[in-house]
């Protein structure tokens, strides 16, 4: 469909197929956004995202090497270390000088079961080693990066954004991923409190909790073998009954969920905050 961009201002809105307009509709230019974990998956796609729309964007990420490349600022990043966190921030701000967006996507999975009743060998059974990755990256992480950010906002008066990835699974339970669940139902109280705190210094606080999605090109054999394992089926079953799961009948897009962070990083979002937002395709009650 084509539009006479006079009568489109006159009428008070303008459309057009100007990807260079469309793309700053949200206004992000110049921002400064932190994605951690940004070098892959649902983060990679994030960060291209907000790239595309003009972000100076820092990706914090156990793999990368600390420098600018493809347009974007990277920042070798341990999340379990706070010593290694503030010194991402205290980079990020010399080059940038503040932080205007947050996006706390790091994070990792292993499919455990509480009790192994399969097996007597409890290979993938929870146990000290596995509670511990999970939490110091899913819990620990997202709480001193965010942390480390918000005090430099606060000091610079910054009115900025906090958005933590959490997962369908923290609000409906997972067979086989009950740490997971538990360390995502953490980001979510996480979530709701810090807005709370947070509100009154402008500072925005919000989650996103995304269901079942494409590959990310991230899950391993190993971890596809332990699913499964956890639940009592052939790997080959595991990519089987979305359409049926899923009211819309598909999986998710990961663009899909970088398109919802680069609104939810902007100003047109302005009063959405302390809350999770559901992204599942109608499959969770959100």
């Amino acid at each position: 469909m084509e539009y006479n961009k006079n009568k489109d201002i006159e009428g008070g809105f303008y459309m057009n197929n100007n990807s260079n307009k469309s793309k700053n509709w949200l206004n992000i230019d110049g921002k400064t956004i932190i994605v951690t974990g940004g070098n892959s998956g649902i983060g990679l796609h994030i960060v291209n995202e907000l790239k595309e729309n003009g972000a100076n964007v820092v990706v914090a990420d156990m793999n990368v090497e600390t420098g600018k490349k493809d347009g974007v600022y990277n920042i070798k990043t341990n999340v379990t270390s706070i010593d290694s966190i503030n010194a991402m921030v205290f980079e990020t701000v010399k080059e940038y000088g503040k932080i205007d967006v947050l996006v706390n996507n790091a994070g990792i999975n292993l499919p455990r079961l509480l009790v192994d009743v399969y097996s007597d060998e409890k290979k993938y059974e929870i146990n000290e080693d596995s509670f511990n990755k999970i939490t110091s990256v899913n819990q620990k992480g997202i709480v001193f990066v965010t942390q480390a950010v918000v005090r430099d906002m606060l000091a610079k008066k910054v009115k900025g954004v906090i958005i933590n990835i959490s997962s369908e699974s923290g609000m409906e339970g997972s067979v086989g991923q009950s740490l997971y669940s538990a360390t995502k139902g953490a980001v979510n109280s996480y979530t709701r409190s810090w807005a709370k705190e947070l509100g009154k210094f402008g500072i925005k606080v919000v989650a996103i909790a995304p269901g079942i999605n494409e590959k990310t090109g991230l899950t391993t054999p190993a971890y596809n073998e332990a699913l499964a394992y956890t639940r009592n089926i052939n790997v080959d079953q595991l990519d089987t009954g979305y359409e049926k799961s899923i009211p819309l009948g598909r999986v998710g897009k990961l663009d899909e969920l970088a398109y919802l962070v680069t609104f939810l990083s902007s100003e047109k979002s302005n009063y959405i905050t302390g809350t999770v937002i559901n992204i599942t395709g109608g499959k969770s009650r959100g």
